[in-house]
């Protein structure tokens, strides 16, 4: 009777101990007066990189910015404002953010505004582009248009963050005279411009 009664309380014990010692991490403190207990869990959180740039319209909209020039004002160096943009009147949302570093920016044309006609082309350099305050302290800056690739526009990390936007105003400088026609447009005649933020 005493050894069943030994093994009716050595199993019972083993059961009791088997869903702690099933557990990640437990302890267990018997005693008289003041008890402590400890467990530990261990945590990790994983952070993609990313890099997102925006100019325009969020999503997948592309925004078209058109200047119409005055007939009496052709070639008569009087900066034309825009119509189109998310904000309008030719100014649009631009935001990079990154979290890996140094971002280059920079903008990329296939060539000079054309209207089709053989010769007829306006030069990107023709469109400015200003950069004003939007939400964050830096001021991302735009890059200068050119009939190709501008040249980069370095955006330095702050603990390895690039957090800059700006509302661009696109204006047209009209100091060219140039045959009657419609330049560029939506992805024709060299109309398209590029934004590539790059990091690495």
């Amino acid at each position: 009777m005493k050894s069943s009664t030994k093994l009716n309380s050595l199993a019972l014990a083993l059961a009791l101990a088997i869903p702690l010692a099933a557990q990640a991490e437990s302890t267990v403190q018997t005693g008289a007066g003041a008890l402590t207990a400890n467990a530990r869990v261990d945590f990790s959180i994983v952070i993609p990189k990313i890099l997102f740039l925006r100019v325009g319209t969020a999503g997948a909209g592309i925004d078209l910015i058109t200047f119409t020039v005055p007939s009496g004002s052709v070639g008569n160096s009087t900066p034309i404002s825009g119509t189109g943009g998310d904000l309008t009147g030719g100014v649009v949302t631009a935001v990079v953010q990154a979290n890996s570093g140094t971002v280059t920016l920079n903008a990329q044309a296939t060539g000079a505004l054309s209207d089709g006609a053989a010769g007829d082309t306006i030069s990107y350099s023709q469109i400015v582009t200003t950069a004003a305050t939007n939400t964050t302290a830096t001021i991302l800056q735009a890059p200068v248009l050119a009939n190709g690739t501008s040249a980069n526009i370095t955006l330095t990390p702050v603990s390895k963050i690039v957090n800059q936007d700006a509302k661009w105003t696109y204006t047209y400088s009209n100091t060219a005279v140039v045959p009657a026609g419609t330049y560029g447009g939506i992805n024709t005649n060299n109309g398209r411009i590029t934004y590539q933020a790059t990091m690495p």
